[in-house]
């Protein structure tokens, strides 16, 4: 799978005895709106981890982009083309929101903080902005983040990972506590992305996932259960008795 964005291959995390994430396998194609949805503990957070390399596979393989990356850190994934974002808030409270982009996008750049501004700087200043932009904050630009709402947090976070324009976003319940005008907001800033970002998300807002996703993976017990387009997820019977809970699922 030449065009392979992520591809994972009997991918194992055991914790103390217990089996967070078993034997996934799992293809993400370039361009691909992939969904991975299922309870909580179903072992998503985990897997992401797997993925940009936050924890260390217990067994089996990580691709990124053609590439085996089951041995190399996470600042190595990153430098390849990998962002995401995580279930808490990861913004520079103290700063401003154009000083959290540009520096989101002198981190991906492999730059470094200079006394006297550069080209470079510059660009990447403009690259912040229009950052800003894309995510409904260009009016918020000299606001510290700690100022910002929940919802502003939140867009701040996704243009985190947008600012350093990589090739692959994970995103990790982006609409968690938003507000139905929130979620509109983000939802609509996710569906403008361009298409030479592969986009994976966990969410447990079924609106936004499936609104946004074209493809699903449910995951349950540590396993990807069902996979299907939005439409079959909404219609599989499997699906409804996971998140209702019945033990005899998967």
């Amino acid at each position: 799978m030449a065009d392979a964005m992520i591809r994972l291959r009997g991918l194992s995390k055991d914790f103390a005895g217990v089996h967070a994430v078993k034997a996934v396998n799992l293809d993400v194609v370039a361009g691909e709106r992939r969904a991975v949805l299922g309870p909580n503990g179903a072992g998503k957070t985990t897997l992401f981890n797997l993925v940009s390399g936050a924890e260390t596979a217990s067994s089996g393989s990580v691709e990124l982009f053609g590439r085996d990356v089951t041995n190399l850190p996470a600042w190595r994934r990153a430098r390849l083309g990998m962002a995401r974002t995580f279930q808490t808030s990861r913004v520079l409270a103290g700063l401003t929101v154009e000083d959290n982009l540009y520096l989101a996008a002198l981190g991906a750049h492999g730059g470094h903080l200079r006394i006297l501004p550069s080209r470079t700087d510059g660009m990447l200043r403009e690259r912040a902005r229009a950052t800003a932009e894309r995510v409904a904050l260009s009016g918020r630009l000299d606001s510290l983040a700690r100022d910002l709402s929940h919802g502003e947090q939140r867009q701040l976070e996704v243009g985190l990972a947008i600012a350093a324009q990589p090739r692959l976003m994970l995103l990790d319940e982006p609409a968690a506590g938003l507000g139905r005008a929130e979620r509109q907001v983000l939802t609509q800033i996710l569906l403008s992305l361009d298409r030479t970002v592969t986009l994976v998300l966990i969410e447990h807002d079924m609106d936004v996932a499936l609104t946004v996703a074209e493809s699903v993976s449910i995951m349950h017990h540590g396993n990807i259960v069902v996979e299907g387009t939005t439409a079959e997820i909404r219609a599989d019977q499997r699906v409804h008795d996971i998140y209702l809970g019945r033990s005899d699922v998967g």
